[in-house]
């Protein structure tokens, strides 16, 4: 596993339990719960960005195919 995956992983998982957290309690701290679903979110961004696109895969797929 590289480390860029493992910073992901860190961030979905931090994110994800700083927003329970800050929701669980019956005086919630609103801040809290959007910097967890902040740091959530980057996460999720960070390993969407690489994920490719339907049409780079089509392509790719046609190239192979062509040759």
């Amino acid at each position: 596993m590289n480390m860029s995956r493992v910073i992901n992983l860190l961030l979905i998982i931090v994110g994800g339990f700083v927003a329970i957290y800050a929701k669980a309690g019956m005086d919630q701290n609103q801040y809290v719960l959007i910097g967890g679903i902040m740091i959530l979110m980057i996460g999720v961004y960070r390993i969407s960005k690489r994920i490719p696109s339907k049409n780079d895969r089509e392509t790719s797929n046609d190239k192979d195919e062509k040759l």
